[in-house]
Formats: structure tokens, sequence, C-alpha cells
């Protein structure tokens, strides 16, 4: 069995979507003045590696402590749209590359874009779905869609249609995952388990991929 972890490393210097606050790491305990040690974490709920729960956008959505561990664990596919670059992941895309060609829990967009993460580069030119892809893609019984980049939507958008799509049917979004390039294309176990916060909208998660489990 081997594990791959899919999370960028939380740091106070990490990138967040803009507009949002930077996460502060605060020690208030230390092993010399207490004896243990404890850190104060000030975050926003979507910072860094982490889930977006339908409540997040749609008014009648599920929190997270209202979903239970199973909505976030199941059998993964990778898609790799690195040939792409920065053109959008269209249905024609999808369909070609056999994407859903059998039932899977949570398909994982493999863009690149993790390698410019900590870059300004990060913050655009990122491939996402279109609406009719997103649209495609809830018509099968999937917990969720992940993608390595910022947004599942472009970093400009207003009215957030592939956000809207995928939550509006209780379909959960995974970003700024990592290291997809290290998966095979099917046949692994994805977890992206969140806290499970009261009313929670979304969480950062140490999402992971378990391979010959």
């Amino acid at each position: 069995m081997q594990v791959i972890d899919l999370s960028h490393p939380m740091t106070p210097e990490m990138p967040v979507f803009p507009g949002d606050p930077s996460p502060e790491i605060r020690v208030v305990a230390s092993l010399e003045n207490e004896g243990y040690v404890e850190r104060l974490l000030t975050l926003s709920s979507h910072t860094g590696t982490h889930v977006d729960a339908p409540a997040h956008i749609s008014p009648h959505g599920k929190t997270l402590d209202a979903l239970p561990p199973e909505a976030f664990c199941g059998q993964g596919e990778v898609v790799d749209c690195r040939p792409l670059g920065s053109k959008p992941i269209s249905l024609g895309f999808l369909k070609q590359s056999g994407c859903m060609s059998r039932p899977v829990d949570f398909i994982l967009l493999y863009t690149g874009w993790d390698a410019f993460w900590g870059g300004e580069k990060y913050f655009s030119g990122f491939p996402v779905l279109t609406p009719e892809a997103a649209e495609w893609l809830i018509q099968a019984p999937i917990k969720g869609v992940g993608v390595d980049a910022l947004s599942m939507d472009p970093i400009d958008s207003e009215n957030l249609p592939v956000h809207n799509i995928l939550l509006g049917q209780s379909v959960l979004i995974i970003e700024n995952l990592a290291n997809l390039g290290k998966l095979p294309a099917r046949d692994f176990f994805f977890s992206c388990l969140p806290l499970p916060i009261e009313q929670g909208d979304g969480s950062p998660v140490r999402a992971a991929a378990i391979i010959g489990l």
C-alpha cells in the first residue's frame, strides 16, 4: 500500500485567494514555559488545500457537519489536462480523455498548476471546466471534483458558474490539490476529510490517495 500526500503545507506565507486573509500561526505555549507546545491558528475556511461544501454557495446546501465521512472519500480518477495549457476544460476534452468510462466517486483535474505554487503565475491562467462540462459531470453519481489550481472558476469570475453547477447538485469541490502527477489515472482511493465544523461552508483538508489498498 502506498499513500500519496495531495496537500500543500500550511504556512503563514502560503498563497491565498485574493482578498482572503493569510493564515496566522502563533505559538501560545512552549516546552520551556508551559512544558508543552500549542499553537493558535487563525485562518479562512478555504485556506490552502480545502474542500467546498454545498453551503459555500448554495442557500439550501448542506454544511460540513451535515455530511457523513463517506461523502469525502472513495474511488478517484485523474484527468490529465496539461495538454490544454490555459484553454478551458471542455466537454469534448473530457469525453476524449475517457473520463468516467467506468464508475468513480471523485474526478481530479490534473492541470500541473501546483508547480507554480508560491509564485504569481499560480493566480491566473489556470484552465477551468466549461459550464457544459460541469453539467455533464453531475449527470453521473459522483461525490466531488478536485483540481490542483486556485479555483474551479476563473479568478475574476463574478457568477462562479462551475461552483454553482457542482455545489448546486451537492458535488463537492476540492481546490489547491498537489502531486496529482504521482497518481495513476485510476484504481486509487481518494480522501479529503475535513474538520466537522458546525455550519461549515468549507475546511482545509489533508487530501491523500491510497494506491494498492
